[in-house]
């Protein structure tokens, strides 16, 4: 009799709720096949079998238990009406006996893949996209899925020829060391038929996975109340995927537009909005950035000064020089690099604002690297524009460009997107008038720029139309110090009102 036990499944989760049982009680299992799904406050795990045997369930779905305490047991002597059930199939497949000889030869051996570490501060990775399917035969070193993190995404390796068992599914969230797949390692090349040894499954028994939803899956069809006996699954072995819930919903809300058009109360509304609704399961980035942003609002003494910069300026100069910018240096002269620029020169004269805290200490920068927030689809990445105070205005916009590009493409490194000593944020493209930034630890100070509006102003005495932008300074007042934060923001306008000056370094 095996007892079965939660798994360690990371550092801080000390208990899981049991979601849901795969497998009756009763029923007999295969070794290494999924029994059960797991929840924690983090992630969804799946239960699997580490013998073939009998399974009796000793907690139920709903429970929550503690790591390590008992949660089912396998009884093997039930595993030899396992056993029959593997060899029936065998009877009826001439065929494919014959093309076993040229098949290559298992070596017994079971490889695990769990999650590597893959940065200091990444605790947990979700596996985006799986290139192989379960049981096709990968190679070492082949590249069978996609996993992301808060930070970056990274492609997942073979680690042994053989057949592929996937055990975390697209968009499982895993920590560190969290178990992904398993290779059942083969010797030879791929087998000749892989797929069709599969095929009786489809036609006769139907696997744990036939007609059962994922966690997300589910969550759907119970928000909408479809049965999941109503809907086809086009996963592994069947299973319902989140998009065939998707789709199962447009299609049900459909099915009951002409019921609610039928009914004679309450009053119909025959156009207008509808009243549906919908929920995504937060995705690593947009976790880790919320835990961000509370831990900075909690955490620092945080305030915002504000000044205005009359743009008209730096403007003036962009507009008579950007097209022959464009064709001496291939790319577009923007206001990034003026505000970059500016930036730099200030925090040489205030080496508080590029500071850090570092335990008792504080930790001066003597060079600038900038951290540019960027907006992706994924939500909000800051990478890092290394030694900013030493480029030209062209290898600052050229590398603008490119990190905003792998941002958006998802292609960013984690070294991209570490150690920035400033960060410069831009509301004004998305036009926002006024914010105030939130920092981005462990940096003291983020500058937020805005959007660029006509407003009238005095200059000599005559009021006078200009272009204006709002700037906002958010700071870490246990460091910088109000006279240095004020001071730091009238340079910055200084030099951008007089862009001549950062051209000659005064």
């Amino acid at each position: 009799m095996a007892q079965v036990k939660v798994p360690t499944v990371g550092e801080s989760i000390t208990e899981v709720t049991i979601a849901n049982w795969l497998k009756k009680d009763g029923d007999v299992v295969k070794m290494d096949e999924i029994i059960a799904e797991l929840e924690s406050d983090k992630a969804t795990f799946e239960l699997t079998a580490p013998q073939a045997g009998k399974l009796k369930i000793i907690k139920q779905a709903g429970d929550t238990v503690p790591i390590g305490q008992l949660i089912c047991e396998i009884d093997e002597s039930g595993a030899g009406a396992a056993g029959k059930v593997e060899a029936q199939p065998t009877k009826h497949e001439s065929k494919p006996a014959e093309s076993k000889s040229e098949a290559p030869k298992s070596t017994g051996v079971v490889k695990e893949m769990k999650v590597p570490a893959v940065g200091e501060s990444i605790t947990e990775v979700t596996i985006s996209t799986w290139l192989k399917k379960e049981g096709d035969f990968v190679k070492l070193d082949e590249i069978i899925a996609e996993v992301e993190s808060d930070k970056a995404t990274f492609e997942l390796p073979a680690e042994a020829n053989g057949i592929l068992r996937i055990v975390a599914k697209e968009k499982t969230t895993l920590p560190i060391g969290g178990l992904i797949c398993k290779i059942e390692v083969m010797e030879g090349g791929a087998p000749a038929s892989t797929k069709p040894t599969e095929m009786p499954a489809a036609t006769g028994d139907k696997s744990y996975a036939s007609g059962h939803p994922s966690p997300a899956a589910a969550k759907i069809l119970d928000e909408k109340g479809i049965s999941s006996s109503q809907v086809s699954g086009s996963g592994v072995g069947g299973r319902i995927t989140k998009e065939d819930a998707e789709k199962a919903k447009a299609s049900a809300a459909k099915s009951e537009s002409p019921k609610s058009a039928s009914a004679s109360t309450p009053p119909v509304i025959t156009s207008g909005g509808g009243r549906e609704k919908h929920a995504e399961k937060m995705s690593s980035l947009r976790k880790t950035i919320a835990r961000r942003l509370v831990s900075v609002k909690n955490e620092t003494a945080m305030l915002t000064t504000f000044n205005e910069v009359d743009m008209k300026p730096v403007m003036d100069l962009r507009s008579r020089y950007k097209d022959k910018f464009k064709e001496k240096y291939g790319v577009g002269l923007g206001f990034m690099s003026f505000f970059t620029k500016a930036v730099c020169v200030a925090l040489k004269e205030f080496p508080a604002v590029n500071a850090q805290l570092n335990g008792d200490e504080v930790l001066f920068h003597d060079y600038c690297d900038v951290s540019i927030a960027v907006s992706t689809p994924r939500g909000l990445v800051v990478p890092v524009i290394r030694n900013a105070e030493s480029l030209s205005f062209d290898q600052i916009e050229a590398e603008v460009v490119r990190l905003a590009t792998k941002g958006r493409d998802g292609k960013l490194s984690i070294d991209e997107m570490q150690g920035g000593t400033f960060s410069i944020t831009n509301g004004g493209v998305f036009g926002s008038m006024l914010s105030t930034p939130i920092l981005n630890p462990p940096q003291s100070a983020i500058l937020g720029m805005h959007n660029i509006v006509e407003r009238a102003v005095v200059q000599k005495g005559e009021i006078v139309v200009r272009p204006i932008m709002y700037l906002a300074l958010s700071y870490d007042h246990r460091i910088v110090d109000g006279r240095e934060s004020v001071s730091f923001l009238v340079r910055v306008k200084e030099l951008l009102e007089d862009p001549g000056r950062l051209i000659l370094g005064v």
